[in-house]
């Protein structure tokens, strides 16, 4: 995977700003998170096509952004930063 810190870190900043308690309690629907445990068996039982690689992988960075955001939210809400 392509490294890009920077960019994750501040489209997680932005995120947790907009509402931390919202960013909080934000978890993906449940088609997705069936989708992404089918991609994990197949890896493990079968192994992957070169798209099914690149979606699980888009997966991945997209679940570290919404970690790196939920970080900043708990931050947030630690200093008593106000929130809609």
């Amino acid at each position: 995977m392509v490294s890009y810190p920077h960019i994750y870190d501040s489209l997680a900043e932005f995120i947790a700003g907009m509402d931390p308690v919202k960013v909080l309690s934000f978890h993906a629907p449940q088609d997705i998170q069936a989708r992404l445990e089918e991609l994990l068996d197949k890896k493990k039982a079968e192994g992957l096509s070169e798209e099914e690689e690149e979606e699980l992988e888009h997966y991945f960075i997209l679940e570290h952004i919404v970690r790196l955001a939920k970080s900043r939210a708990r931050l947030l809400l630690s200093q008593g930063q106000p929130h809609e």
